[in-house]
């Protein structure tokens, strides 16, 4: 039985009514009808604003972040975001956007309304349960073990024919790749072919279920259905010792976003408009390719139709270079989403540590659970006019940057670069509309008003 949290309106216009998660999702409460709560838009609830606060859940977690309401949210008659008794001038003014993580048994007080919230966890699962043999017994369990020592272990165990880890036998580890809070990635070679691949570790950040392992390695396995020039190849994967694996395509120029560095901080027209064509031609094909495992109607699984990115960004464009030919690919196919949404990230999207959505589109935020593939073809051409002009298409200054997904219109991109040719700016435009709907509801769609103003 998986985890649930439970709000309950215990006082207010609306007692008793209940609403249920039991999947990871964000839920935005307010007067607003765009809110997933809403509450009534009426003399009573004047104190409340249209976007109010964030639930961030991820159950059995539940985080809640106020939106810098005038009148403040508050969990068990305490503001929060208000210095506590135990707290230093310098973590209080650490504070900016404030939230709250929330516990079983704890009141929310937004005007006169009050939820109160039930969480039920049977499974109580807190403790990482992942000890590799080479870590000292007294080390902190909730840090990153030592990936290198450990691959170094299971590569030796493949040699001597360790099925579970068949996958990267006979591979030499050459240079790590990149890092990031609980997972590395390196460069290895094949010794007989001399093969170069990308092997990728990540360890949950809290002890993962049998459940959860399989929803994450089910998205895999969709995920390594994907075969397309412009889509990071996804060879293999496991799971081994509480860690899972992957190996990778490995795509030697780096992604976009180093070469944007490279290049002074954005790119000239006539790289970034051709990067982002073969990005559009990746999406077309995975939003409408035939993978393994879809759950139906009864719960069940089996083969559907596409997949959705849900984290498209400069840093996960891939590029490669054969005779001089650049190629672009996209690179972490859902798979950094998958993972949080299974369960296994420990972290909820709106902490400190999750960064800030500049790449999202609202309908993600207003319709978390349920994303279609056109939230993906909003956030490539928030990438292209990153590209173009070193900037992101919103102004995120001073606001909560989910507040301003949804309250800030993108500014138009000549705004911010006059010298992006008229044609071209009115397509980048056009696509990053989002009200009522998203303008560009494919990757096709796009593409080909790309082409005909570029």
């Amino acid at each position: 039985m998986p985890a649930k949290v439970t709000l309950t309106i215990t006082k207010g216009k609306l007692p008793g009514r209940q609403y249920t998660f039991d999947s990871r999702t964000i839920c935005i409460i307010g007067r607003s009808s765009e809110c997933n709560i809403q509450l009534p838009d009426d003399a009573q609830h004047r104190t409340i604003s249209r976007y109010h606060c964030l639930l961030d859940i991820n159950p059995p977690a539940i985080r809640i972040r106020d939106f810098g309401s005038k009148n403040g949210t508050y969990v068990n008659s305490e503001k929060i975001g208000q210095r506590q008794p135990n707290q230093t001038p310098e973590e209080a003014a650490k504070l900016t956007f404030p939230e709250y993580d929330l516990r079983s048994g704890d009141d929310i007080k937004l005007g006169n309304t009050i939820f109160t919230i039930n969480i039920e966890n049977p499974e109580e699962i807190i403790i990482p349960n992942f000890i590799p043999q080479t870590i000292n017994a007294n080390q902190d369990l909730t840090q990153p073990p030592n990936f290198l020592a450990v691959i170094k272990r299971w590569l030796g165990l493949a040699a001597n024919g360790n099925s579970n880890l068949q996958m990267i036998r006979g591979y030499n580890l050459i240079k790590i790749l990149g890092k990031g809070g609980f997972g590395e990635v390196y460069l290895a070679r094949h010794q007989a072919s001399g093969k170069f691949i990308a092997l990728k570790v990540m360890l949950p950040a809290i002890a993962a279920d049998e459940n959860a392992v399989q929803r994450f390695l089910r998205e895999t396995e969709n995920t390594k259905a994907l075969q397309h020039p412009n889509v990071v190849q996804v060879i293999d994967y496991g799971f081994f010792e509480g860690i899972f694996f992957f190996t990778m395509e490995y795509c030697a120029g780096g992604t976009v976003w180093d070469l944007m560095q490279q290049q002074g901080g954005k790119l000239a027209v006539d790289v970034a408009v051709p990067i982002i064509l073969q990005v559009l031609k990746g999406l077309e094909y995975s939003h409408n390719a035939e993978i393994p495992y879809v759950k139906l109607s009864d719960r069940g699984f089996g083969k559907g139709k596409g997949l959705v990115h849900r984290d498209l960004k400069p840093g996960n464009i891939f590029l490669t270079y054969n005779e001089g030919k650049l190629t672009a690919k996209i690179g972490d196919y859902g798979l950094a989403k998958a993972f949080d949404l299974a369960g296994l990230s420990g972290q909820t999207m709106s902490g400190t540590k999750a960064g800030t959505p500049v790449f999202m589109p609202r309908q993600q935020l207003l319709n978390f659970k349920y994303v279609q593939p056109d939230v993906d073809v909003w956030a490539t051409a928030a990438c292209l006019y990153n590209m173009l002009t070193g900037t992101y298409p919103r102004n995120f200054a001073g606001n909560d940057p989910f507040l301003a997904v949804l309250q800030n219109d993108p500014v138009p991109i000549r705004q911010r670069d006059a010298s992006i040719p008229p044609k071209l700016a009115e397509v980048i435009d056009l696509g990053l509309i989002e009200k009522p709907e998203i303008y560009f509801q494919s990757a096709g769609d796009f593409q080909q008003a790309l082409l005909a103003a570029y």
